[in-house]
């Protein structure tokens, strides 16, 4: 494969996590000691930025700052959720970043996100080759949500886990001080696919964790619910409860949009939230005075300070292998995890189609939910536990966290 001189261009999408801007800087810290990269730029809020000519010269910022960004979470470029529209029906954007590319001589494109992000990077890399200009496209996984299609996990999924899974245990502490009874709801994120409310089984594994537990990969029913809740509650006069904001009925109707409707973002998802506060209200009508709904929300996302070490060292691996493979001739791929079936936890990286992986969606097992739909079994914690290993925080100064501080100098031509 012939050595393809150009610039590269980075770009962030979707949700952000603690370990997104780790891939970043593994994609940044690897292209700058590239020889046939030209150019490092990070766009401002991804693929909107690439077509407002919105990008930063990477090469511009501090070294420490770089590295900084291995324990700064959320997206450091800024993030977006912009919907790409398929070239044949509407080829307008992408029309415009072939113009922006050529200019800048941009030869390889580098996206970090999850399943919308790889759609898009499937998307550009049809076009481009399509066009004939010669631009090496790769995929960077990020989501908690860890529902990417083909691969063992997904950067950000372990350090979601392990917050969920400590301040669920946190809560069983709270919610056992006084003797009266009480019902506690925990709403964890998760639209279709239930890997983070699964992870609050990692507590109940230590002994601390919730007594049922419902994830959206099986029809939510209220009658099982309240039946659930209410034989525990006669048994230990306390309950506690882990649900997905995704939870759905058979009809296919979200327990949240029993409150409201719900507003749709850009893709045409349904923006959840509020399940707890529902589920939490039903059950003071029906079982208990005593009912509190808690809704992790954004919390869950960005906690660098419970961050898992090894999350962070392998989302920095998938931007940085990202950035090898495409100089050594790879393209129209995702970086992905596997690992060993049996023995000691290992990380390996593959490469997975992106026309395989784009808008596919990983689901927990069925067999690793139990027979009454209401719990997660030990497959689960065994898969998990090594995922949530090690701890890594951000230097503290001040007793406060030191967060990547970039400068973000435009890139001109």
């Amino acid at each position: 494969m012939k050595e393809l001189q150009g610039a590269c261009i980075f770009g962030q999408s979707g949700g952000p996590t603690s370990v997104i801007n780790a891939s970043a800087a593994g994609v940044i810290q690897e292209a700058l000691k590239q020889p046939g990269i030209t150019g490092v730029y990070g766009a401002a809020h991804g693929i909107r930025g690439m077509l407002e000519e919105n990008f930063y010269d990477m090469s511009k910022e501090d070294a420490k700052e770089l590295d900084l960004l291995r324990t700064t979470p959320s997206s450091a470029l800024g993030s977006v959720r912009y919907k790409l529209a398929k070239a044949e029906e509407n080829d307008k954007d992408y029309k415009r970043l072939l113009e922006v590319f050529e200019k800048y001589n941009i030869r390889y494109f580098f996206y970090n996100g999850g399943n919308d992000s790889m759609d898009t990077c499937n998307k550009v890399s049809k076009y481009m080759q399509k066009a004939g200009y010669e631009c090496r496209v790769m995929g960077v996984p990020k989501t908690i949500d860890n529902d990417l299609f083909g691969t063992d996990h997904c950067p950000g999924y372990g350090s979601a886990a392990k917050y969920i899974a400590t301040s669920t245990m946190e809560v069983y502490q709270d919610a056992r001080v006084y003797d009266t009874g009480m019902i506690t709801i925990l709403e964890v994120m998760g639209r279709n696919a239930g890997w983070l409310t699964a992870a609050s089984a990692l507590a109940a594994a230590k002994g601390s964790g919730p007594d049922l537990i419902y994830l959206p990969e099986l029809p939510f029913s209220m009658e099982q619910f309240l039946d659930d809740v209410n034989r525990v509650y006669k048994q230990n006069n306390k309950v506690i409860v882990a649900v997905s904001e995704g939870a759905k009925t058979a009809e296919g109707k979200y327990v949240a949009e029993m409150g409201a409707s719900l507003a749709k973002d850009s893709f045409g998802h349904s923006q959840l939230g509020g399940t707890a506060s529902i589920l939490a209200n039903i059950c003071k009508e029906k079982i208990a005075n005593k009912v509190r709904g808690i809704e992790f929300s954004l919390l869950q996302r960005c906690a660098s300070h419970l961050a898992s070490k090894t999350d962070v060292e392998e989302a920095y691996l998938a931007g940085q292998m990202a950035v090898r493979y495409a100089v050594e001739g790879k393209t129209d791929y995702m970086v992905a995890f596997s690992r060993p079936e049996s023995g000691p936890y290992q990380c390996s990286i593959t490469l997975l189609a992106l026309d395989q992986v784009a808008n596919a969606e990983k689901k927990v097992p069925r067999e690793w939910i139990n027979k009454e739909g209401n719990f997660i079994t030990d497959d689960y914690v065994r898969y998990a536990l090594p995922l949530i290993q090690g701890e890594s925080c951000p230097p503290m100064v001040d007793g406060l966290p030191r967060f990547a501080q970039l400068k973000k100098v435009p890139a001109k031509k």
